[in-house]
């Protein structure tokens, strides 16, 4: 084969692939495509596989067929009863028309999302504004109770009175989603959910709320110190009666076993006097004198005084 019919063959074999690369594209499962032809849309390929096009003067541009995530920003709304409050919502959507997607935003998931913000955020603002806080809060009329203590001490659970709702914050999303949902197909979007993720007060109402919540909070402290208080002059008195009553009892068993030793000690007394009386006199007369006489005292007595009467009946010189 001549070299000029070999470089022939190769270049139409490159210009096949080139052309069947261009004719053939696959779709994946997560996706979903437009065909444009010279810049307008002609078809629409939502079911995944290999597909063909005209090479060239077809392009694909392909968009997400998952649930796509919406965050909105944290919006100050007042309610009806006239409660400013931030409200902080999330939403699920997805493609669900290609063609409306790509007319609409251009197929841009950046200009979808801040159309969504005036939608979804519109939507919120009017609902809200349409209910007092109350409905927007509670989901049901389940009761609420709360902890208080009782005067005995004990905590207790106390039903709390709340104003009852009518429509609650499940059916204010729900009427969130219908409304938003019928402008959102618009843009070839399907609108899935939307939730409230998180409602708070204004600042300047929130430090009133705190404020009355720690106000509650010190009233139960001091309760429970008050009671603690009772309960330690309670315990202060039982004490001081016991204590008491201990002190007596101690104090009338020593009197009890002094009487006792004083009356065993005068009959031993009464027992040695009657063996013999004289010695007994002459013993304890001793014991006087040891207690009463040292060198530093001085006795003025009578000679007759019973006092000195065994040192008058000692010899002289003894």
């Amino acid at each position: 084969m001549r070299p000029n019919k070999v470089i022939l063959l190769i270049v139409v074999v490159i210009f096949g692939l080139i052309i069947i690369n261009s004719a053939f594209f696959i779709v994946d499962q997560t996706k979903q495509a437009i065909i444009t032809q010279f810049g307008k849309p002609i078809r629409e390929v939502k079911e995944p596989g290999l597909k063909v096009k005209w090479p060239f003067i077809q392009r694909v541009i392909l968009f997400d067929k998952r649930l796509l995530q919406w965050d909105g920003r944290p919006t100050r709304i007042p309610t009806l009863d006239k409660k400013y409050i931030w409200v902080d919502t999330c939403a699920r959507w997805r493609i669900i028309s290609p063609l409306k997607f790509l007319e609409s935003v251009e197929g841009n998931e950046s200009i979808a999302q801040a159309k969504l913000d005036n939608i979804i955020e519109g939507a919120v603002r009017n609902r809200i504004a349409d209910n007092a806080l109350i409905e927007v809060v509670r989901n049901s009329n389940r009761p609420i109770y709360t902890t208080q203590v009782s005067s005995g001490g004990a905590e207790v659970r106390v039903q709390k009175e709340v104003e009852e709702i009518e429509v609650g914050r499940e059916k204010i999303t729900r009427a969130i989603l219908e409304d938003a949902a019928e402008k959102t197909l618009a843009l070839g979007i399907e609108l899935v959910d939307v939730r409230i993720k998180r409602i708070n007060y204004v600042e300047t109402v929130r430090e009133r709320v705190f404020e009355r919540m720690i106000a509650e909070r010190l009233q139960m402290a001091a309760q429970y110190r008050s009671q603690g208080e009772g309960e330690k002059s309670k315990i202060l008195g039982d004490k001081e009666i016991q204590l008491k009553t201990i002190l007596s009892q101690a104090y009338r068993q020593s009197q009890e076993i002094k009487g006792q030793a004083d009356a065993e000690a005068t009959k031993i007394y009464a027992d040695a006097f009657k063996k013999d009386p004289e010695f007994y006199s002459f013993v304890k007369t001793l014991e006087i004198y040891k207690n009463t006489l040292d060198e530093n005292t001085w006795l003025i007595l009578t000679t007759d005084s019973d006092y000195l009467k065994y040192l008058k009946s000692l010899p002289p010189g003894g």
